[in-house]
């Protein structure tokens, strides 16, 4: 804990990207700044920082210490938030990871409404359809469609999360529909994940009777971002697979219909994921609550084909 100070001075010239600028905020002297970094290092018998007159650029080393001492410093301010206020105050940063649709069309809105209810929270969302580096970049929350093989993460149900088959009005009026998935053939289709090859094999069941289409690669739309597959099916490019969460409101409003309703897709639960050696910050639990809630009351209020 000596060096507690050199360690905030380094994780906050990582972020800054200048150790001048760090110094600043920590009111320190250039050269003060310079000799406490130099002190870290000397303890550490390595160089975290690759140094010129115009950059500074985290060795190796750098960025593996660097994840440890960020965790460690939240850590650390958590639990004086938590002494200061009781552990019941909600307030503080919260990084949140989502897919690229969910964030855009239901979490961005539901936000604003969890900041109204807790305005000393501040926000940062990424959009994302891939699984982020929870440490790498220091996410407090990650919410995907799934649960990673992670040991590390605790994996907390959300929501249920049918997944189906649509397209626009306009592309059924030119095209026509499928009367069962083998039919999918004869139709243009998008597909979008971040795996590759998994996302070309479509599955489908209605009782006893089970179906699979492999859309050709060679003649696929393809797409690693959802809100792309998403628009791409509503200006009548194709039939794609998504949730119904990220098209309830498409649905809705007759921008997109439902095909195959009947047959059923393999789910893939919403779920939220977060470290499981990290402190539960009251904001983390304040919006994990919330988000269960909302989830709760929107699951109940659509009305989409069951099982």
């Amino acid at each position: 804990m000596d060096n507690l100070g050199d360690i905030r001075l380094f994780v906050e010239a990582a972020g800054l990207g200048s150790l001048s600028a760090a110094g600043r905020k920590l009111a320190l002297t250039p050269a003060a700044a310079s000799a406490r970094l130099a002190k870290l290092e000397e303890g550490l018998k390595t160089r975290l920082f690759e140094r010129t007159t115009r950059q500074l650029r985290l060795t190796e080393e750098g960025r593996l210490y660097l994840e440890h001492c960020r965790l460690a410093l939240q850590s650390l301010d958590d639990a004086h938030a938590a002494l200061q206020s009781g552990g019941n105050i909600v307030r503080g940063k919260l990084r949140i990871s989502a897919p690229s649709d969910l964030g855009r069309n239901l979490l961005s809105t539901w936000l604003d409404e969890f900041n109204a209810e807790y305005p000393d929270v501040s926000i940062a969302l990424m959009l994302s359809d891939g699984l982020s580096n929870m440490l790498q970049d220091d996410i407090d929350l990650v919410i995907r469609f799934g649960v990673p093989p992670d040991s590390s993460l605790v994996a907390r149900k959300l929501a249920g999360n049918q997944r189906v088959l649509c397209a626009s009005p306009d592309f059924v009026a030119r095209h026509g529909t499928p009367a069962e998935p083998r039919e999918l053939a004869k139709f243009r289709c998008i597909v979008h994940g971040t795996v590759p090859g998994a996302i070309y094999e479509w599955r489908f069941r209605r009782g006893t009777d089970e179906q699979t289409y492999v859309v050709p690669a060679d003649t696929a739309r393809e797409t690693n971002d959802g809100a792309v597959a998403r628009a791409w099916a509503l200006r009548g490019q194709g039939i794609t697979m998504k949730s119904l969460w990220d098209i309830a409101a498409d649905v809705q409003a007759g921008r997109l219909a439902i095909l195959l309703p009947d047959w059923r897709c393999p789910d893939a639960p919403l779920h939220a994921l977060y470290h499981r050696n990290r402190y539960l910050t009251p904001r983390l639990r304040a919006l994990l609550d919330f988000l269960s809630a909302r989830f709760a009351q929107m699951e109940a209020e659509l009305h989409f084909p069951k099982e």
